[in-house]
């Protein structure tokens, strides 16, 4: 049985960018860290009303509670990265807007990236925007998004409203140069507004994952860099240093795909809960880049896109994506 990517792509894209009629409101290696399979995206966007005079195609989040007295922000991103965020009037003089990079659980928190909010002169009537550019590039992780009223005055978490996240549906399509860095406004399950935000030396960007006669084939594209002869994939079992080698098969000199089976994916001395975390090592000299797929509208993408298991000699081989939506391989 085979799973075309772009079906499961096309069937996401119309829950989450369509816009409904409804009344108008307002590493291994250098590059990457992959997690565990556990957690639990944050992505909930869903399909509520639009705005009236939304762009056709883009994301919108439901008003909520009307008691809700969070300042709610409207944003677009165009190709090159370059989100432009809108905000109602504000009542001080000098309004911030604040991105704070999540810390891991536990830890402090240890950088902050300010914008001066400004007058928008597109809408008028005392609306604010600011203009996060693609430089400087944000560290990989998830970013709060706060309206600071003024320098150094109690932050205020803002709520989602227009999403308009046209621009990165087709982004796999364009060819990438090194440091590769993406970012995806998104809404967190709590409700507020975050952006999720990858920073990589290169990349290599999955697309067609198919499984038919007890295998699976992989489909990608190199960003940041380029396939050499001795170019290899590499899978690597989790928490070990377990690595398979397998060799690419070149289309140019950054599209490839490769094919793995039971015989590859089988764990010495059997077994099941393991993981096969995927890499791609584009020369025998080259640090191995990680398999993932970011270069879309979706941040998180590990219940979304959901794939049939391999079933061979009592166990079960299943690709899936991470938290991070990096691409792994589970036996169970």
């Amino acid at each position: 049985m085979s799973t075309p990517e772009n079906e499961m792509t096309s069937r996401h894209e119309r829950t989450v960018t369509g816009t409904p009629k409804g009344p108008a409101g307002p590493s291994e290696g250098a590059v990457g860290t992959p997690k565990g399979s556990a957690g639990t995206p944050e992505d909930a966007a869903g399909t509520p009303e639009s705005p009236a005079g939304a762009p056709e195609g883009a994301a919108t989040s439901p008003p909520g509670d009307a008691r809700d007295n969070h300042p709610r922000a409207h944003c677009v991103i165009d190709p090159d990265g370059r989100i432009t965020f809108r905000l109602p009037p504000a009542t001080t003089p000098h309004p911030q807007l604040l991105l704070r990079l999540r810390p891991k659980k536990g830890r402090p928190e240890t950088t902050l990236h300010v914008l001066d909010l400004e007058p928008d002169s597109d809408r008028g009537h005392g609306h604010l925007h600011a203009v996060l550019e693609p430089n400087p590039v944000l560290e990989e992780g998830r970013w709060d998004l706060y309206l600071l009223p003024e320098p150094g005055a109690e932050r205020r978490r803002l709520r989602p409203g227009l999403r308009d996240l046209r621009a990165l549906v087709d982004g796999h399509l364009r060819d990438r140069p090194s440091p590769v860095a993406v970012r995806i406004p998104y809404v967190t399950k709590d409700g507020f507004l975050a952006l999720r935000a990858w920073r990589r030396t290169a990349h290599a960007e999955a697309r067609a994952i198919g499984i038919e006669d007890r295998a699976l084939t992989v489909t990608a594209r190199l960003h940041g860099a380029e396939l050499h002869e001795d170019a290899t994939v590499r899978l690597r079992l989790r928490g070990t240093d377990t690595v398979r080698t397998l060799r690419p098969r070149a289309d140019d000199a950054r599209s490839f795909s490769f094919t793995a089976g039971p015989g590859e994916l089988t764990v010495d001395g059997g077994g099941a809960g393991h993981i096969w975390d995927v890499f791609v090592r584009p020369a025998s000299d080259a640090p191995p880049i990680r398999v993932a797929r970011l270069l879309d509208d979706v941040a998180d993408r590990k219940h979304i896109h959901v794939y049939p298991a391999i079933e061979a000699d009592g166990s079960a081989f299943r690709p899936y994506y991470t938290v991070d939506n990096d691409l792994a391989i589970e036996v169970t």
